[in-house]
């Protein structure tokens, strides 16, 4: 092996991943004057790097801005062999992370979420409580200037909003009164999206581009939220860092990470604690790798679970076609309505636990016009491509389902033996397989769903049962719990196995709840990097 040169010796806490996790814990632990570095394989990108409001956007989400790293293969990315899964893992590479495309839904699990083994005998019980991640999620929606209109019935808190709720369109309201017909729940969307100026936060301008990066700073990503503020305490970012494993010494502990920069050359970044933030799928793939004659199976990984259980959120979108202009080319993309009517276990259904909606804009002109293989081309091209483009375009809507994913341990992310990414570490490999309960889950919601576009009066349904291109919600591959025979982190995202290595990202989730986790995992880094600052005299260290 090539001998690392080695970096800043004199540093606090090392955080691996700059996107909602870090930014969080970057910023909260520099604010309680620890040292912090960050080591971020990816950039900063510029307001003008994305698309929105340029003629070539919506071509660019097929390539350079599309959410898969498999398709992207930028240089920051690593690939991920999904050929054992029904779905593509979504993920960016950069400061801020996938909160540079993520579509800005911002919802609180519910409070049923943190106690599945109670009340429906599956899975585990989470090692703490809604109410005890209560004040954190209060902390992070006002933080980040979510916009919001408090009151939704389907919690039992009225949490409030920073910002007053976006618009929700022509779409929204034909869609809300097809569920006021069924007498179905729907709330005015959450999303963590500026409806107008805060902070560092310009106002949204309703591009409807989100998923490829917001060019006027609307959009909550933690490059604003966090970085910047960070950045200024004095944290200091590495940008271009690959990490290829976390260093120990003799007694076990975690030294530091090993990362090659943007030379090719070969660094190592002691540190007195480590952080990990590298999404469900980078976290594990660091720490099995991160062999030794102390941890030959890997790091942290007595219990044999990391890298297991891996949960996706499988995603179902189901189009409705109405004879109106809705004006559903019109941002933010983003949600405009979203609805708990079918949250909760009700056994009658046939499975236990539920899904979010979420109604959604169906993007520009191109995106009605894209094909896919397997489907009729006849209908799109050629003499009915004027037809179908008038038919569709602004006069459809999606209602997106979020299905609550149960935690699997033949559900997987392991090392690739034959791929390795441009530095030659082994690539990431996804065994992952939709469950019973969840098939049955998805199948009751898209029935749903066509009842809910039908009330609305749409003139055609089509449902997709399973959407490919849609797992961004990388979850449980490092579970968090009382016993360290049963999981890999305890309550506060620390390792049982290494007490000054902390897991803070998606990948300690011990369910995937029904909803989009962005909330929840920053609540939780908050929680974990708060204790650690308040604890760190306990934390033994290497240095």
């Amino acid at each position: 092996m090539v001998d690392a040169q080695q970096s800043d010796d004199d540093v606090d806490v090392l955080i691996v991943g700059a996107g909602a996790s870090g930014g969080v814990a970057a910023l909260e632990l520099a604010s309680r004057g620890l040292k912090v570095v960050c080591l971020e394989q990816g950039d900063w990108n510029l307001p003008d790097d994305f698309t929105a409001g340029k003629p070539e956007w919506e071509l660019t989400r097929l390539k350079q801005w599309n959410a898969s790293p498999n398709v992207r293969q930028n240089p920051a990315d690593y690939p991920v062999d999904s050929t054992d899964s029904p779905v593509e893992p979504l993920m960016f590479n950069g400061v801020g992370g996938s909160t540079i495309m993520f579509s800005g839904h911002w919802v609180r699990a519910m409070p049923s979420d943190f106690r599945v083994r109670t009340l429906d005998g599956v899975a585990e019980d989470w090692p703490f409580t809604y109410d005890d991640l209560r004040p954190f999620y209060d902390e992070v929606t006002h933080h980040i200037g979510a916009s919001g209109l408090e009151g939704d019935p389907a919690y039992p808190d009225s949490h409030t909003f920073p910002l007053p709720a976006l618009p929700i369109g022509r779409y929204g309201l034909v869609a809300a009164r097809g569920m006021d017909r069924l007498g179905w729940h729907w709330w005015p969307a959450p999303n963590a999206i500026a409806s107008r100026k805060y902070k560092n936060q310009e106002g949204c301008m309703r591009y409807g581009a989100c998923e490829s990066g917001c060019p006027v700073g609307a959009k909550a990503s933690t490059d604003i939220t966090h970085w910047r503020d960070a950045v200024a305490l004095g944290v200091r970012l590495v940008t271009g860092a690959r990490v290829q494993r976390l260093t120990v010494d003799g007694a076990g502990l975690v030294t530091g990470a090993e990362y090659f920069d943007r030379e090719g050359a070969l660094r190592h970044q002691p540190a007195r604690v480590t952080v990990m933030a590298a999404n469900g799928v980078g976290t594990p793939r660091l720490l099995l790798n991160s062999t030794s004659s102390l941890f030959p199976d890997g790091l942290a990984n007595s219990s044999g679970l990391v890298g297991k259980r891996l949960m996706t959120h499988p995603y179902a979108s189901v189009y409705g076609t109405y004879e109106d202009d809705l004006e559903s080319w019109l941002g933010p993309a983003g949600q405009a309505l979203q609805s708990l009517e079918f949250y909760e276990t009700d056994t009658d259904r046939g499975f236990v636990r539920g899904a979010k909606w979420n109604l959604m804009p169906t993007g520009g002109p191109l995106a009605q016009t894209l094909w896919e293989p397997g489907e009729p081309w006849r209908d799109r091209f050629g003499p009915a491509f004027h037809a179908g483009l008038h038919r569709t375009f602004g006069r459809r809507s999606e209602w997106g389902i979020t299905t609550e994913d149960l935690p699997d341990e033949s559900n997987t992310v392991s090392l690739d033996p034959d791929v390795n990414d441009s530095d030659g570490i082994p690539a990431a490999k996804l065994h992952y397989v939709i469950g019973e309960n969840c098939q049955r889950m998805l199948k009751f919601h898209v029935d749903r769903a066509v009842e809910a576009h039908q009330a609305a009066g749409a003139i055609a349904v089509d449902p997709i049962p399973v959407v490919r291109h849609s797992a961004w919600h990388l979850l449980g591959t490092a579970t968090m719990g009382d016993d360290p025979a049963m999981s890999v982190v305890d309550q506060w995202g620390r390792a049982h196995d290494v007490p000054n290595l902390f897991i803070i990202d998606g990948s300690v989730f011990v369910t995937s709840t029904g909803v989009n986790p962005t909330a929840t995992i920053m609540a939780i880094a908050l929680r974990s990097m708060r204790h650690l600052a308040d604890t760190r005299a306990s934390i033994p260290t290497p240095l």
